[in-house]
């Protein structure tokens, strides 16, 4: 009878490969598939370590400088389900994707161009993938269902800072990270997890397009605030497509923020109890600055889902806009239907980035994989959030109490005007409730732009904000 052989335990999967950025300087990119372990323990004894995922990045370190000055920046997206591809080859990575932008978008297979604003120009970067997506899975016989929630995301993250800051000699340096979307809801739980778990203190923390609050952009029954947290945001986009005629940008978001903080949610809290003709003023308010009817403003009581006001706002023209950036238009099959079925902004984004990240690892970074990478999947779902039973999402306090922890820690927040998945000011809202003393209130600085989500697929933005990225990791003034 012949022996059974057992397959050979993960091992490291990593390809390095040299390369010269525009300025001349060269660096190093390693990228692959990191095996994380647990500790077994049976019985009160060491067993050894069992692998539970392999998890999937791409790190690009600065040749010939010194480790312990160079900042290191830990960079992913959010989803949760979507793959750190957006930062990487957005905004913060050497390479980066040319496609257009609203309205004048590259047919495919697009393009491909050195970033000479790459943050790689003042810190290291490593980008990482959450457990099933990119190239990350849980490991041989391991359920990814571990992974897909709050603390499993946390904790398999951390553990990727940890091993990757460890086995490079990295505790030294100043770190960072940055986070997009759900990321920033990592991103804040991680400054927390990282320095109370392993007492890594971080310098600095990015938040791109930040939720920390989700009470702050869900429609639930009974919740009026995410209705004016969005209104002006509606504004914003409705400006943009010409419904607000000739005035200034600057000035339509501020009578949409001064109507969002006291009249707005003031109407809403009266219900039934607001006389005709105060009803009547707020239904023509509304209208005004989100460039709906009022009869549309009327019929839905005041209150204006976000998914409604895209299929709604451009109706006349048979047009809907973006959610993740509402400068993109598309079409609907039914020009009456009440939500749209798919993303304009989405469907324009998401071959470019898809095309660039497979051709890019393969041929560029020699790495070679059979698997899909997950650019943005739904196999993370359903995602647990156990841990807020009865009561809603927020990392608001674990940021807070961070920083109140560790008194030099910086955070970043960056907004686009034209986001309807994360709105400004909902983002505002929550840094007016972070729980710190006034001076640290003063290491949070906002930064705004005329684009969506991924506000760097707006030209103007994307030089802007790899300007602002670049002096905050410098602790500098843009």
């Amino acid at each position: 009878m012949s022996e059974v052989t057992q397959p050979a335990p993960p091992a490291d999967n990593l390809v390095t490969t040299s390369h010269t950025l525009p300025s001349g300087q060269t660096y190093t990119a390693t990228t692959g598939t990191m095996v994380l372990r647990e500790e077994v323990v049976t019985d009160g004894k060491f067993d050894g370590l069992r692998p539970k995922a392999e998890m999937f990045i791409t790190a690009y370190t600065l040749d010939g400088a010194e480790p312990l000055s160079r900042p290191v920046t830990f960079a992913f997206n959010g989803g949760p389900g979507s793959s750190s591809v957006w930062l990487h080859l957005g905004v913060l990575g050497p390479r980066r994707v040319v496609m257009g932008d609203a309205g004048s978008l590259l047919p495919p297979p697009y393009g491909l161009a050195d970033n000479e604003e790459s943050l790689l120009g003042v810190s290291d970067l490593v980008f990482i993938d959450p457990v099933s997506t990119g190239f990350s899975r849980a490991a041989e016989g391991e359920k990814a269902e571990a992974y897909h929630g709050f603390t499993g995301d946390l904790e398999s993250v951390g553990e990727v800072i940890r091993l990757w800051t460890t086995r490079n000699g990295r505790w030294m340096s100043p770190k960072f990270l940055a986070g997009e979307s759900y990321g920033t809801v990592r991103a804040a739980g991680l400054a927390d997890h990282l320095q109370s778990r392993y007492g890594m203190f971080l310098n600095g923390v990015m938040l791109i397009s930040s939720i920390l609050d989700f009470a702050t952009v869900r429609f639930n029954k009974g919740n009026d605030l995410s209705y004016a947290l969005y209104l002006p945001t509606y504004a914003a986009i409705a400006h943009y497509h010409g419904l607000h005629g000739d005035r200034p940008l600057a000035d339509v978001l501020r009578e949409a923020e001064a109507y969002a903080e006291r009249d707005y949610p003031w109407a809403l809290a009266r219900g039934s109890r607001l006389t005709a003709e105060e009803r009547s003023a707020a239904v023509a308010r509304v209208a005004a600055l989100t460039g709906l009817s009022e009869d549309y403003v009327d019929r839905v009581d005041l209150r204006i889902e976000h998914h409604r006001f895209f299929t709604e706002v451009l109706r006349p023209r048979r047009q809907t806009v973006g959610r993740l950036d509402g400068r993109f238009t598309g079409w609907e099959p039914d020009a009456g239907g009440e939500r749209f079925s798919t993303d304009p902004s989405m469907n324009a984004i998401m071959g470019p980035y898809s095309a660039a990240l497979n051709h890019y690892l393969r041929t560029e970074l020699g790495y070679a994989s059979d698997l899909p990478y997950e650019v943005l999947t739904s196999r993370v779902q359903p995602w647990s959030y156990k841990e807020f039973e009865g009561a809603h999402v927020t990392v608001v306090g674990q940021l807070a109490g961070a920083m109140r922890a560790n008194r030099h820690l910086r955070v970043h927040v960056a907004c686009g005007y034209h986001d309807g998945a994360t709105p400004y000011y909902a983002a505002e809202h929550a840094f007016a409730h972070l729980p710190v003393p006034a001076e640290l209130a003063a290491n949070v600085e906002f930064k705004y732009y005329e684009a969506g989500h991924m506000m760097y697929v707006h030209e103007p933005s994307r030089l802007r904000q790899s300007a602002d990225l670049a002096a905050f990791v410098a602790g500098q003034e843009a």
